[in-house]
């Protein structure tokens, strides 16, 4: 009655599942996008500082109409001209003194950092996520087999209460509370089935490819403190290594020239500009008047100026010292939000490095507790056989033994997956991490024989001599 997940002709690891997320998620390719666009804010604001060159033509037709009056005769004569003037010309300006542009770069390659250690975040995110999604099928096949086990242990209690009760051993109460246990687990079994099917979707969701075996980890797996043991060396690494808090350094840095910036606003600007123009003197602006001693010009003109421009804002309606103000404020925002993620790293740090401890010790205790609880169920069994027990105790015992073991299960995924998240905070994790964890990885790992540790069966029997 077991999941039987999708045939596979080969079992997926876990660098595969992460290499398959890094080619095909989305979001990953989202951010990279992202990244791309930010980073040219940084050409977009030198542009500001270089020179700028522009050519250009225009043509112009022009129509004139003169009315002549000759003489004391009223009648009127006119004259009509037409001229076309075409006019070529070319502009440079260059930058001197630019204060507010130079800020503005300086902001640019600040933000630019803070856009790169951002998707490097989001790349670790995906080193988290891909065993998140992998670990979780894994927990969720190594439930699907316990529930399994502990249908077919409340059905064998079943059977053998309504035999006895068929033969006069027992009442009818011991078969109702048999076939209570057993519907309940069928109906925990039916669940767990679904977290199956549910967790090979995350996987899938994650990487866009269908999969449908993975490799599982063995028992072998070591379960240790995190080195070094100390939670305050991992809080200062944190501080020094953590993606979030280098970005959000780069983004405060960002606002402070940001606020240099608008101030500038204040400051003069210096450009040197150079023209050269040519073409139809009318086009240019050189009109011959016809007046008796003013110059005649030729159809054709040449005119070229070249110098330097000052300008100083004295008032801007209070514009500059408004965008001034904002950008303090967003300054300030910037702070306050860094010291936020700051005293949220090191909690997480800290929780994190808590719970790996934690989790070396639950583990320890709960493999003992599969010993004990197996042995208890034998030993309630034997009295329930022998009519010192009832068949709520054997049900109890067996409850106890395979929440132990869902628990063990749990509790070594929870180590697995703390461990990584410990390093994600510290700023530690990377795809070597991952690498790390496949030497432990069993590509022939049967989650229906291999859910419980191997090795328990002489301890219980030990377990049980000594009772």
């Amino acid at each position: 009655m077991a999941y039987a997940a999708p045939i596979a002709q080969n079992k997926v690891n876990l660098l595969e599942v992460y290499q398959l997320a890094v080619d095909n998620n989305a979001d990953l390719a989202a951010a990279h996008a992202d990244y791309k666009a930010q980073s040219e804010r940084v050409p977009q604001a030198r542009a500001g500082l270089l020179p700028q060159i522009g050519a250009g033509a225009s043509n112009t037709n022009s129509r004139n109409k003169v009315d002549i009056t000759e003489g004391p005769d009223p009648s009127k004569s006119s004259i009509t001209t037409s001229r076309s003037a075409l006019v070529y010309q070319a502009s440079l300006s260059q930058p001197l003194f630019r204060l507010d542009r130079w800020y503005q770069l300086q902001a640019a390659q600040s933000s630019n950092e803070q856009s790169a250690l951002e998707l490097s975040a989001i790349e670790q995110e995906l080193i988290l996520q891909s065993s998140d999604v992998y670990f979780s099928v894994l927990r969720a096949q190594d439930n699907l087999a316990t529930s399994d086990a502990e249908e077919t242990a409340f059905k064998r209690q079943f059977d053998l209460a309504s035999e006895r009760f068929d033969v006069g051993l027992s009442d009818k109460t011991d078969v109702l509370q048999a076939q209570a246990a057993y519907d309940a687990a069928r109906a925990n079994r039916l669940v767990a089935e679904r977290m199956v099917s549910d967790a090979f979707q995350a996987v899938s969701t994650l990487t866009n490819v269908e999969l449908s075996a993975l490799e599982g980890v063995k028992h072998s797996l070591p379960i240790l403190a995190p080195t070094p043991n100390d939670a305050t060396a991992w809080v200062n690494t944190a501080i020094e290594q953590n993606l979030g808090l280098q970005a959000i350094n780069y983004a405060v840095q960002a606002a402070q020239d940001s606020v240099k910036q608008r101030k500038s606003g204040h400051a003069p600007t210096v450009d040197a500009i150079a023209q050269y123009q040519k073409g139809d003197n009318d086009g240019m602006g050189f009109i011959n008047s016809g007046m008796p001693g003013m110059p005649r010009y030729n159809d054709k003109a040449e005119q070229s100026s070249i110098g330097i421009q000052l300008n100083i804002p004295l008032y801007t309606g209070g514009m500059t010292s408004s965008q001034v103000r904002e950008g303090v404020y967003r300054l300030d925002q910037a702070e306050q939000m860094r010291e936020s993620l700051r005293r949220k790293t090191v909690q997480d740090t800290r929780n994190f490095y808590r719970a790996v401890n934690t989790d070396v010790e639950q583990v320890q205790a709960l493999k003992q507790a599969i010993i004990s609880s197996q042995s208890a169920v034998e030993a309630t069994q034997i009295g329930y056989d022998v009519g010192t027990r009832n068949i709520v105790d054997v049900l109890d015992a067996q409850r106890l033994l395979y929440a132990a073991v869902r628990n063990y299960n749990n509790a070594r995924y929870d180590y697995i997956l703390n461990n990584l998240r410990l390093q994600q905070t510290a700023g530690t994790l990377s795809p070597d991490s991952l690498q790390a964890l496949s030497a432990y990885l069993n590509p022939n790992y049967n989650p229906e024989q291999d859910f419980l540790p191997p090795g328990l069966d002489k301890e219980i029997e030990a377990n049980l001599r000594r009772r």
